[in-house]
């Protein structure tokens, strides 16, 4: 199993595993709860689970800690980081939303040869530019005459 197939914000494990894998103490998971920093999930007993991204988030709260950045700044922080992460999972469903609508639309997918011969995707209506130029061909070495290449052959 790779850790792609593992959902990131799956609530799996518990406070204390949790706080093993951030190298904290269940408490302070517990005060990081209460404050709103990290905020666990819950079962329905009331038990906090913790995911993958919360771990990492726990991680981040250490390193910013240690290097004297104040509580409410990281948990400002990580608001704006979980924000830009919305936005780019919105931003990404949007755009397969808007290239699954480009590639229903009749006419939509038009395909030519392009210049170099590599198949290309035009839009429909245009024309591809024929190419007027004349290519010569001249080899870099003279080529064997026919007659020889044909004595070559029966004496071997």
């Amino acid at each position: 199993m790779s850790d792609d197939d593992i959902d990131e914000n799956a609530p799996i494990f518990a406070i204390a595993v949790a706080a093993e894998l951030s190298g904290m103490h269940p408490q302070t998971l517990r005060q990081y709860d209460r404050l709103g920093l990290v905020v666990a999930n819950r079962t329905q007993g009331g038990s906090r689970r913790y995911s993958l991204r919360h771990v990492e988030q726990l991680r981040e709260v250490a390193r910013m800690s240690s290097e004297g950045i104040g509580l409410p700044a990281i948990a400002r922080i990580l608001d704006l980081e979980n924000r830009v992460r919305e936005l780019h999972g919105r931003v990404h469903e949007l755009e397969t939303r808007v290239r699954d609508e480009l590639e229903r639309r009749p006419g939509a997918r038009v395909f030519a040869a392009g210049p170099s011969g590599a198949v290309v995707s035009m839009r429909h209506g245009t024309r591809v530019r024929r190419a007027t130029e004349l290519v010569v061909w001249r080899p870099r070495r003279q080529l064997p005459a026919p007659d020889a290449s044909a004595e070559v052959d029966q004496e071997g």
